[in-house]
């Protein structure tokens, strides 16, 4: 696994496309039983190099109910983004994740995790990826009907400042989804 992380932390396959540089941010282990699938790290995020060191990551913790220092325990959470670098500023905010990560680096990491693991699919790049079965609904509606993938995945919005204007348009979320979701990630910790 060390060899792994190693590789992962090595990687300049996309560096051509970075306009900040190269600088890969995920988090596992061979114990980690929660992972936690996101976009691609923010500009705040490679400047510190801990995953999910920003507001996004405040509202993540909020809303699984893990203080930082749970989320940061790679013993107990995988943190791995759909891409590992920042992939710079576009028209009307971050760039989408580089394509070149997922295929070169996630079976493997998956291969290194625990097989029973709940995985959180926040955002609608980790969904296309990890759900495609679902690519003609929208991020909402998988949401919406996040009981269909228990046991093994939980999809979510991305918990940036955007999800506040999503949660108005969609009150049910967080009566409906966050408890099970904090219930699941206790239950999965435990």
């Amino acid at each position: 696994m060390s060899k792994l992380a190693e590789e992962i932390a090595a990687c300049r396959i996309c560096a051509a496309h970075l306009p900040r540089g190269v600088r890969p941010v995920a988090q596992f282990s061979a114990t980690a039983r929660l992972l936690i699938i996101g976009q691609a790290p923010g500009s705040k995020v490679h400047e510190s190099g801990i995953p999910w060191d920003d507001a996004s990551g405040d509202r993540l913790r909020e809303w699984t109910g893990l203080s930082k220092q749970q989320m940061y325990d790679p013993a107990a959470v995988a943190l791995v983004p759909m891409g590992f670098c920042y992939p710079g500023k576009g028209a009307s905010g971050d760039l989408p994740p580089r394509r070149e990560c997922a295929p070169r680096w996630h079976g493997l990491v998956m291969d290194v995790l625990p097989a029973n693991r709940l995985t959180l699919l926040v955002g609608s790049y980790a969904q296309a990826h990890y759900l495609p079965d679902t690519a003609k609904w929208t991020m909402t509606e998988r949401i919406r009907r996040f009981a269909e993938f228990l046991p093994d995945f939980l999809p979510l919005p991305h918990p940036s400042w955007r999800s506040t204007i999503w949660m108005r348009r969609n009150p049910w979320f967080e009566p409906e989804v966050l408890p099970v979701l904090r219930a699941r990630v206790r239950r999965t910790l435990s």
